[in-house]
């Protein structure tokens, strides 16, 4: 950690040496620690210390981007002299509203010194207590335990400063036996407010669970979807539907729905970055500060998320989600997703389902088959269960789904009072906070023999 002040210091000196119109600079640095571990036992423990600079220069309407990894005072210059190179020789965009002003920012919370401070010391003894829950049942355990830390500061020609230090934690784990797994996960922005052992107990008793597992045959079900796999889906309806680029090129599931039903009332997804019980962060990569926006209410399109470049076309103003200059050709994208609670008790929602299927959650999945639609496809894993009568009666082997989500999100019979902070591609400043559903409709159409 640089800290706010002499990492502005730092970048000013260099920013005093553009020659362009208009100058930014980003910089992204985090500290991170990753314990492994497999087959109950920690097998690598890995420590990165990086940082990345990105420079936008300006010259009228032409832009330039350029980065490194170097603080070192010749290097940031040499980078400057290259994204001024790159702007001369690049067309004009005529979208490009110039760079943002200085802005007032939320003060949010971001950063537990605790988790700042936690050393593969610390992370090998909270793995050493979970291993020896699965140890119980003559389980294996594997997984990853990251903690991390870092700041994020942007200065521009025109006075914006903008500074946040940041921390987070988070675990995955699998249970496994020789025929069944179970996981679980957890996420924060500081490491107390994880508890490892329940969630250990958790991936044991779904793996415990879904021994044994019979085959089911592909259709249309009921289902119980967790969290994990909640969120799973949000993260690709998200980036194939939310944001800005997919929208004013029409290849969104919101594009000419804006004021129509799209799915159950029951529904509603925000994005909301400041939210500081959630992984809340107060500006995007443009230094402008981040609004709540709302995307689906109770069933309803009302919009997605925009950065500057891409308001300016359609005649509004940025909601604060501007990505890294490096790709800001993706338009705007949400980083910061709640689909709201319900009123049902997590607990009460499996005696709620007369046959169905409980999903732990899902991975593989391909969201580019039918963008408008929102059609997904992927496959269950680590703890899919048939239910009947209320009960899970036994593990299932995992299928493969293929559904319109739009279509699936019209059939919401409850959703959970309870939700949960799901990582996403985009941890460092954002996650998704997904309740458990339950859908009367999900199709399935495909299983394995595992």
């Amino acid at each position: 950690m640089i800290g706010k002040e002499k990492l502005f210091a730092r970048l000013e000196k260099v920013l005093a040496y553009s020659p362009a119109d208009e100058t930014e600079i980003i910089y992204v640095g985090n500290e991170s620690g990753l314990t492994r571990y497999a087959n109950s036992a920690i097998h690598q423990n890995v420590f990165e210390n990086n940082s990345k600079i990105y420079f936008r220069t300006v010259f009228g309407k032409k832009i330039g981007v350029a980065s490194t990894n170097s603080l070192v005072n010749s290097d940031l210059k040499k980078t400057l002299e290259n994204s001024c190179e790159i702007a001369h020789n690049q067309p004009e965009n005529p979208n490009f509203p110039g760079l943002p002003g200085p802005a007032k920012y939320r003060e949010i919370d971001t950063f537990d010194q605790k988790t700042a401070n936690f050393t593969p010391r610390n992370r090998a003894m909270e793995v050493k207590k979970i291993i020896k829950i699965a140890d119980r049942e003559k389980f294996t355990l594997a997984g990853a335990f990251a903690t991390t830390m870092g700041e994020i500061a942007i200065v521009n020609s025109k006075g914006v400063h903008a500074y946040q230090p940041i921390t987070s934690a988070s675990i995955n784990m699998i249970a496994m036996s020789d025929n069944s797994s179970g996981y679980a996960a957890g996420l924060s922005r500081g490491v107390d407010n994880i508890d490892f052992e329940k969630l250990a107990e958790t991936a044991v008793k779904k793996c415990a669970l879904s021994q044994n597992p019979i085959s089911l045959e592909p259709g249309d079900y009921e289902v119980i979807l967790e969290p994990a796999a909640v969120g799973a889906l949000l993260e690709w309806i998200n980036y194939v539907g939310f944001g800005s680029k997919s929208f004013q090129d029409k290849t969104s599931l919101l594009a000419g729905k804006i004021g129509k039903k799209i799915t159950s009332s029951m529904i509603s997804i925000v994005d909301n970055g400041l939210n500081a019980k959630s992984v809340a962060f107060p500006f995007d990569f443009e230094g402008v500060p981040k609004k709540k926006v709302t995307i689906i209410d109770k069933g309803v399109a009302r919009g997605v998320v925009y950065d500057r470049t891409a308001a300016l076309k359609a005649k509004t103003k940025s909601t604060g989600h501007a990505l890294t200059p490096e790709s800001s050709g993706m338009g705007a994208i949400a980083l910061n997703l709640e689909m709201a609670p319900g009123k049902t008790p997590r607990s009460q929602m499996i005696k709620k389902v007369k046959r169905g299927i409980l999903v732990t959650r899902f991975h593989y999945i391909n969201g580019f088959i039918d963008t408008p639609n929102a059609v997904l496809t992927g496959m269950t894993r680590d703890g899919t269960f048939l239910i009947e009568n209320g009960e899970i009666k036994s593990g299932i082997k995992n299928l493969r789904f293929t559904d319109a989500m739009m279509r699936s999100f019209k059939s919401v019979k409850a959703i959970s009072r309870e939700t949960e902070l799901i990582e996403s591609w985009w941890d460092a400043v954002g996650c998704i906070r997904a309740p458990t559903l339950h859908l009367g409709s999900f199709k399935f159409t495909g299983k394995t023999e595992f």
